[in-house]
């Protein structure tokens, strides 16, 4: 992963102000794009939580991280494979609704030779590396944080090295645009603690920004979101005085909800994941707050760079606030299907308009899947209260032969043979009077035609 580092890049570096999570008080969603992001059911933390269930760590990293959409990154390079793993990433997230977000790391000399070093063997092969994740990026929105580091730590590059980097940076942008003309591309901004925002911006000028959609910045770092949407503006100014408007800021927000400081997380217990990720951020110049580097995955300072380390997770997920009871999803565009999905925070928020009456106490619950592959497939149920369920609440139903559930987000399983029951976790269980949550699975097996169970104690 990258490391994003504020260390021989930046000696001069400065000291910022401990971080806080920020509040959004805008009410419109802002920024270009619209829709719920892709979580992904194989991820590196699905993969642990799927086999360490029982781990005392387990149901934090399950609700605070795991229940959370983060990007997927392409940082392997093998230009035969690329392309499929692509396609599938993305076909899964377009049959879902929902809108993939993918980080592009493979350029040659990445991280300049550091803990997170490989890439292309030459910038020839990377254009074909890029043009095969290009012709797989289908025709639906699709989020590329291309190149991190790729612009802010150029140290160990001579100044032709420089300008080749800048013109493979153009053409691997226009490659993208041209095989999906609906992809949201965005170029490595740094941080806040690192270059000035003048400088940053002259050199996003000169990989080819007109080209992208805006530009991506505290990939991997911790710097607070206060100081990035700051920096991200002085940036935007700096790019308009050159001629350049029109570009937007993306933030990852993965691990900046505590303290801020040295660029890696392995040895550092000080830190949280920040802003739950959302594409509505209610700033016009601000197009998503993404988990660009996924929490407890490693910096490559005591583990290997992108392994995942549940010690890291529960650090960061131990301390931190629950996902929030609002949904930080903006309403799905007229193309897109349906916006509520396991990506989703849990919402225990009314509905736009009232359901039809249930029962004093009682609640209802319907079941989608909302992606599905060979052996399995991805649920999700959402919960609808009548009166309210002030006491919480419980779904039951019966798995088709053969099927068993692995793992569950903003609920709590319990099975007993074929019959599964899912209830409420602390924070979503007291809906309102025709309010309405949502939880997540993933199950091997068929999903049948169940019928689900809903009671209110």
């Amino acid at each position: 992963m990258a490391r994003s580092r504020v260390a021989a890049a930046a000696a001069a570096c400065t000291t910022v102000a401990a971080a806080g999570v920020l509040i959004v008080t805008g009410t419109a969603s802002a920024g270009t794009i619209s829709g719920t992001l892709y979580r992904d059911p194989n991820t590196a933390v699905a993969r642990w939580l799927a086999s360490n269930s029982g781990d005392s760590r387990a149901a934090v990293i399950r609700d605070k991280i795991a229940s959370q959409p983060a990007t997927r990154w392409l940082s392997n390079f093998n230009i035969s494979t690329v392309g499929a793993e692509v396609a599938g990433y993305v076909s899964a997230a377009n049959a879902a609704g929902q809108i993939p977000a993918l980080t592009v790391y493979g350029i040659t000399n990445r991280d300049c030779g550091g803990a997170s070093s490989g890439g292309a063997p030459d910038l020839t092969q990377y254009q074909t590396w890029i043009g095969n994740i290009a012709r797989n990026l289908g025709g639906q929105t699709v989020v590329l944080n291309l190149e991190p580091d790729s612009i802010a730590l150029l140290t160990c590059l001579s100044s032709t090295e420089i300008a080749a980097r800048n013109q493979a940076l153009r053409t691997a942008t226009q490659t993208l645009k041209a095989g999906n003309p609906n992809a949201k591309v965005y170029l490595d901004g740094g941080h806040s603690a690192w270059n000035s925002a003048g400088d940053q911006a002259s050199r996003l000028v000169a990989a080819g920004i007109a080209s992208a959609d805006g530009f991506y910045t505290n990939a991997s770092n911790f710097q607070p979101t206060s100081a990035e949407s700051a920096y991200g503006r002085s940036i935007i100014s700096s790019l308009n005085g050159q001629g350049v408007s029109g570009k937007r800021q993306v933030i990852d927000t993965s691990r900046n909800g505590g303290a801020s400081g040295d660029w890696c997380g392995d040895d550092n217990t000080d830190r949280r994941i920040g802003q739950y990720p959302t594409v509505n951020t209610g700033d016009a110049s601000i197009d998503g707050y993404l988990w660009i580097k996924p929490p407890g995955e490693a910096d490559g300072c005591r583990y290997a760079a992108g392994s995942f380390q549940p010690d890291l997770a529960y650090s960061l997920a131990s301390t931190a606030p629950n996902p929030p009871s609002s949904p930080t999803s903006s309403p799905s565009s007229p193309s897109s299907s349906p916006s509520s999905s396991p990506s989703s925070s849990p919402s225990a928020s009314s509905s736009p308009s009232p359901s039809p009456s249930l029962p004093t106490g009682a609640c209802g619950a319907t079941l989608r899947a909302v992606s599905t592959w060979n052996g399995g497939y991805q649920g999700e149920v959402k919960v609808q209260a009548g009166n309210g369920t002030p006491n919480g609440w419980t779904v039951s139903w019966t798995l088709p032969a053969g099927s068993t559930i692995s793992q569950v987000w903003n609920g709590t399983l319990t099975s007993s043979g074929s019959t599964v029951s899912v209830r409420n976790v602390s924070w979503n269980g007291n809906l309102p009077a025709d309010g309405s949550t949502t939880f997540g699975f993933i199950a091997t097996g068929t999903t049948g035609t169940p019928t689900l169970t809903c009671t209110s104690p």
